[in-house]
């Protein structure tokens, strides 16, 4: 067992959608959503998005309560190919706090160059998320906020690496073209779902929080 909590967040329309088809996915989740999403960060040592949100949405990654967090989580972008634009608002901002670009073995000299710290996670076609988790944890890192996509999701429920869920629903429907919130699993049979309880249902404006742990 990694010695990292896990925390995967999620913030959907109610089918389960984080995005239209061509990707455009702000904002699904009403702004006191977004708030508490940011109260999320504040609470974790770090947070890791795949390479696709970072292309699509270009985030910051930081946490901005108020008051500010008296320490920013560790921003990580899991990203195989060395994708990450330079001019990306991750990359231009990383003298101001750490940026991890996490890798399957490739050199990424430009963006460490920019000041980017690479993590070799692996020599496979994805990133290997299960060394990325001990990277992680050997960084003393002991918590983590995976905020997407669905493909970087589905890699870590389907290695069992997840502790809790925090899915946000929003009143809205998109539909069958929409992103689904988790990639493909894999499963033949139901007997290999993941089972989740749910410890807490909140309302947040006009969306709703359900947090889940794994059973």
């Amino acid at each position: 067992m990694s010695g990292v909590k896990v925390t995967l967040k999620i913030a959907t329309s109610l089918d389960a959608r984080i995005a239209l088809s061509d990707g455009t996915s702000q904002w699904i989740t009403c702004s006191e959503s977004r708030a508490r999403g940011h109260q999320l960060r504040a609470a974790h040592d770090a947070i890791l998005v795949g390479i696709g949100t970072v292309l699509a949405d270009d985030p910051l990654l930081t946490a901005r309560t108020v008051p500010l967090p008296a320490k920013q989580p560790v921003r990580i972008v899991a990203d195989s190919h060395g994708r990450t634009p330079r001019s990306s608002r991750l990359v231009q901002s990383a003298g101001t706090g750490r940026v991890v670009v996490a890798t399957n073995g490739q050199p990424q000299d430009i963006l460490a160059a920019s000041g980017v710290e690479i993590w070799r996670c692996g020599r496979g076609i994805r990133v290997d998320v299960k060394d990325l988790l001990r990277r992680v944890e050997a960084e003393s890192l002991s918590s983590l906020l995976i905020e997407g996509g669905g493909t970087l999701a589905a890699s870590f429920i389907r290695e069992g690496l997840v502790d809790e869920i925090a899915w946000f629903r929003a009143p809205i429907l998109i539909g069958g073209d929409g992103l689904p919130a988790l990639g493909a699993l894999g499963l033949s049979d139901l007997g290999q779902a993941s089972r989740w309880r749910a410890v807490a249902t909140e309302r947040i404006g006009d969306d709703v929080l359900d947090t889940y742990v794994r059973v």
